[in-house]
């Protein structure tokens, strides 16, 4: 006879589900948006190219301390030195 459940609800138990969620919790790449992001205009630039950019260890720490979408954030200053540089 098989025993699993048939159901994805009953996979796991309250006590399983709960370290789950303390997991997602403490993990440091979770990404949980808040209502101003859900808010929040995108830009879409179309044509990313992938490069290798060699940068300097603090420079590469300080963009990295807010975790996940660093490279967004180096592309953002970087997007806005050209701009302001063409005025």
């Amino acid at each position: 006879m098989n025993d699993k459940p048939t159901s994805p609800e009953r996979w796991n138990t309250d006590e399983e589900e709960a370290k789950i969620a303390r997991a997602v919790a403490e993990d440091p790449d979770t990404f949980m948006p808040d209502a101003a992001w859900m808010q929040a205009a995108v830009l879409v630039v179309p044509g990313k190219e992938v490069v290798t950019l060699r940068l300097d260890h603090d420079i590469l720490a300080w963009f990295r301390q807010d975790g996940r979408g660093y490279q967004t954030r180096i592309n953002a200053v970087l997007r806005a030195f050209v701009e302001a540089q063409a005025r």
